[in-house]
């Protein structure tokens, strides 16, 4: 069998646009898919002359694939638990995922790639980069998990962009082996997905370092300082000498002095630092990079507000910084920055009652952001697929902000066991349309509807996009 065949396992995004890719680099891809594949998708493999199977994958022929030295590569939301993927593994070919088959192809004349990856914020964060280094002139494919994927974004360009901002699931780390981003950023570990890692954070927590597992010391990896799943990696790697990046420690509740002093406690030194510059009051943050004067942005200024923004802009700034853009440019993009679509976007305000579509918040903590960020009085709707999540984290600001819990989702017994007590009045609805109807009969001047779900959207919506934007329509036809 030759060894220029492919096979790809799955037909979505990340599985088209690594076939795509194959064929552009003159191999032979073969696309599985176990389940019905996307119109779109048949489409974009057919006009290729690609071929593709579905409802079922041809095991004999991966396996004859896999054991003739084929690299296989595989859609993210296959685990790596799943049969077919343990006797692929056993008959003894390569098996990575679509950003480490694409990081492959990513550099053919000094082009810099910039990864991000975190339990939340990385979508803006990645977005926010992407418009910095665009608005300074560069050519910028903003990719990965934000939207197309990587390997279909270089199939379509006859050279790779100059700056590539790719957006990292924990889910696409776990299948790479080389990928090496010039500047890797870590905002954060929290619990998500723990159902896909046998309920165990360590293991999850593993998946998010490999951002910067294949670093070297020409590299940056920009580390969460006030995250103590990140900072203890990082204290682990040092010890062992596994770690030979520059590291630039990002906190947004100390000053620099307290941070140097927290870093040396533990026998941690940075390459650089980023900090606000009063932990009660903060203002200002600043970024000090070697060889570089500071670089100081007024916190108010920011078109992202918010802690959880605050820091999203901080990281953004620092890989704009690190890679020498001008600093009155880094600051322009931060104050004229648009808010990324179901991520905290503002939709209306009727009669006083504003609504906001945070329809991404498909975990806990995104939700804890989302109810933290905002000032008055919450009516909340929540719901979905729950992952294993563990609400207690939300009571303190359920109890304080939320008057009224909207359930969105199939079955919300758990969310009501939580929060029941809570709240003013609960309820049960099966669409986006009956949520808005209901939170603007429930809410009153200065109340804001939030969709900050906590859950994944797959039992009523296709996706949280989806989800997104029939909320916003419903409230759009108040």
């Amino acid at each position: 069998m030759s060894h220029n065949i492919v096979p790809i396992l799955g037909a979505g995004e990340s599985g088209t646009g690594a076939a795509l890719l194959a064929l552009r680099k003159g191999l032979q891809p073969w696309v599985s898919d176990s389940g019905a594949i996307d119109v779109m998708a048949q489409r974009a493999l057919s006009n290729a002359g690609i071929e593709w199977e579905a409802n079922g994958h041809d095991e004999s022929r991966l396996l004859a694939a896999s054991a003739a030295g084929a690299t296989v590569i595989k859609s993210p939301g296959i685990p790596d638990s799943t049969p077919i993927i343990q006797r692929i593994k056993s008959a003894g070919g390569e098996l990575i995922s679509e950003i480490e088959f694409a990081s492959r192809f990513a550099r053919t004349d000094g082009q810099r790639v910039i990864a991000v990856t975190g339990s939340n914020g990385k979508t803006t964060t990645t977005a926010l980069i992407a418009a910095i280094f665009e608005n300074a002139g560069h050519e910028v494919s903003c990719i990965g998990n934000i939207g197309k994927s990587w390997a279909r974004d270089l199939s379509e360009r006859r050279r790779p962009a100059s700056i590539q901002v790719v957006e990292v699931s924990s889910f696409q780390l776990d299948g790479v082996t080389s990928f090496r981003p010039d500047v890797a950023i870590l905002l954060n570990i929290t619990p998500d997905h723990l159902d896909r890692y046998n309920n165990d954070i360590e293991q999850y927590a593993d998946s998010k370092w490999r951002i910067g597992s294949n670093q070297n010391a020409s590299d940056i990896l920009v580390l969460n300082a006030d995250d103590p799943l990140s900072v203890a990696r990082w204290k682990n790697d040092q010890d062992t000498g596994a770690l030979t990046t520059r590291v630039i420690a990002v906190s947004n509740s100390h000053t620099e002095t307290q941070l140097q002093k927290k870093l040396a406690k533990i026998g941690l030194q940075s390459w650089g630092l980023a900090s606000v510059d009063s932990k009660d009051h903060p203002s200002e943050f600043t970024i000090n990079l070697p060889h570089q004067k500071p670089f100081t942005m007024t916190i108010q200024e920011l078109a992202l507000q918010g802690k959880h923004n605050l820091y999203n802009s901080m990281a953004a700034s620092v890989a704009a910084r690190a890679l020498e853009l001008r600093k009155e440019g880094v600051r322009d993009s931060l104050v004229q920055f648009d808010a990324i679509e179901h991520r905290m976007e503002f939709v209306t305000k009727t009669n006083n009652i504003a609504f906001v579509n945070d329809s991404k918040a498909t975990n806990v903590n995104s939700a804890w952001y989302a109810l933290e960020s905002i000032a008055g009085p919450i009516v909340w709707i929540a719901g979905g697929v729950d992952k294993g999540n563990d609400y207690t984290s939300l009571l303190h600001l359920v109890a304080s902000k939320v008057d009224h819990l909207i359930c969105l989702g199939k079955n919300n017994k758990k969310l009501i066991d939580t929060f029941s007590e809570c709240v003013k009045s609960h309820h049960e609805v099966r669409t986006a349309a009956e949520a808005v109807q209901l939170a603007y009969g429930l809410g009153i001047p200065g109340h804001t509807v939030l969709l900050s779900p906590a859950c994944a959207s797959f039992d009523l919506f296709g996706s949280y996009e989806e989800r997104g934007r029939e909320f916003k329509a419903a409230v759009r036809n108040l």
